[in-house]
């Protein structure tokens, strides 16, 4: 298991995977450690869970740097991502006991109420997109119900997957509360079937996440599923043209465009096409690539080679079938994995551009007529995570995020972010389920009734 630099070329770490015996010995420990971790009052596990947020902002400058050599996310967006992790930290310290108190319902009975209880040990499956977030906006929620944790992590950010462990341990929760296993993902199949192990979750591609739902359902084991996407943006004709661009731009160039809920078609009324087509590719072409550690770059090369390549085959591909590329579109010189902000139009059915998610800095214009043709667009694909959508009139956006887009959530004049006081998660093949919020930190609770007569 080897961490290589994307930008440099150079190995940054290199680890060997756990045997069988190490992973199923450290999945016993979790499943002891939830015995008695269950038990933990809130108080408790709140002054724990604010102690791991002043440790992830203590260190915040090394665990940035160590994302920035792992998988090339530029240093500016690392510190914000290790600030956002101390965010959820914080919130669901402040507010996992009002969200997991007693609910009485009202009924013939004496008393009758809903007890929320923690599940046990979870395993996450996470990206190397964003090494930390990721992580913490499953690990906030789950220590705090009450559940302990395993994390499999992508093996290209295994010292990422490391020292999350480290954070936790070193904030004073007990040793096994939370532990990484360094194991491929072929292995991940005997994890989830585990007795010890009660539930699953994963963010990533479409197909592992169909692989997992498919393992966990066998096992009768909950999941909860947060997938790809390709979020379409509706530019209106009364929309401030100017401010869309820039936020359409800096939603499609947010980690290299390696972010399942970055903004990646543009669906355009006719009447304004020309002028955003314009403020948005001089806004791209604008944009600078290189070192990730220089705070003038706005972009970082990709994650892998591979996963430049098969951005490229996707664009290349489109081309051929009669897209028009309107800024980039090449693979640079040198040998970091670097692509340029692309900007296609002319994109039909049938395209990869119109068809698939572009993981990386490609965005594909549509220019429309009608309301209508721009819902069809929007919504003719396999994926439902985000969408935006830009107008004056905040009373018709609102309509349209309700009542048309066909998405887990709609932001109006501004582009699609998670935070943690509102529910994350997508529809059709973007998976099921929600993180953050209430509705997150209830997904791994045993929601149980009791009656007394």
């Amino acid at each position: 298991m080897q961490s290589i630099n994307p930008y440099t070329g150079r190995l940054v770490a290199s680890c060997k995977n756990y045997s069988e015996e190490k992973t199923n010995e450290i999945i016993d420990l979790v499943d002891a450690e939830f015995q008695q971790w269950k038990k933990a009052p809130f108080l408790k596990r709140k002054e724990l869970m604010l102690r791991l947020k002043k440790q992830l902002l203590g260190q915040k400058e090394t665990l940035a740097s160590l994302m920035v050599a792992e998988m090339g996310k530029v240093k500016r967006e690392a510190l914000g991502e290790i600030e956002k992790c101390a965010l959820v930290c914080d919130y669901y310290a402040e507010n996992a006991e009002s969200f997991l108190k007693n609910e009485t319902i009202k009924t013939e009975a004496s008393e009758s109420y809903i007890s929320f209880q923690p599940l046990g040990t979870v395993l996450a499956v996470m990206p190397w997109n964003f090494p930390f977030w990721q992580v913490f906006r499953f690990l906030a929620p789950a220590l705090m119900a009450g559940n302990t944790g395993l994390l499999k992590h992508a093996s290209n950010v295994a010292g990422c997957a490391l020292a999350i462990e480290k954070l936790v341990t070193d904030a004073g929760f007990p040793e096994n509360v939370f532990r990484t296993l360094l194991i491929s993902g072929s292995e991940v199949k005997t994890v989830i079937e585990n007795p010890k192990v009660k539930a699953v979750t994963l963010t990533g591609s479409m197909p592992a996440g169909k692989s997992v739902a498919a393992i966990a359902g066998s096992a009768l084991k909950k999941s909860v599923l947060e997938l790809g996407g390709s979020d379409p943006y509706i530019i209106c004709e009364d929309a401030d043209i100017a401010g869309a661009a820039r936020l359409c731009v800096t939603s499609r160039l947010i980690n290299a465009g390696q972010s399942c809920i970055g903004a990646k078609r543009f669906i355009v009324m006719e009447t304004v096409y020309e002028s955003f087509r314009n403020e948005f590719v001089f806004r791209m072409e604008a944009a600078t690539y290189g070192d990730p550690n220089d705070p003038n770059t706005t972009i970082g090369p990709l994650a892998r080679p591979d996963l430049r390549d098969e951005l490229h085959q996707q664009v290349t591909k489109s081309v051929e079938l009669g897209a028009k590329i309107l800024c980039g579109g090449f693979i640079p010189e040198g040998k970091a994995p670097f692509y340029p902000p692309t900007v296609l139009e002319n994109v039909k059915p049938g395209m990869p551009a119109y068809h698939e998610e572009l993981f990386g800095p490609v965005a594909v214009l549509f220019c429309v007529k009608t309301m209508d043709e721009a819902l069809q667009i929007a919504n003719d694909t396999v994926f439902g995570l985000g969408a935006s959508i830009f107008t004056s009139d905040i009373e018709s956006g609102k309509m349209l995020a309700e009542k048309g887009l066909e998405a887990g959530c709609v932001f109006i004049n501004d582009f699609v972010k998670s935070d943690p006081r509102l529910p994350f998660g997508g529809i059709k093949e973007s998976g099921y389920g929600r993180e953050l919020s209430l509705f997150g930190i209830r997904e791994f609770v045993n929601i149980k009734t009791v009656v007394v007569r």
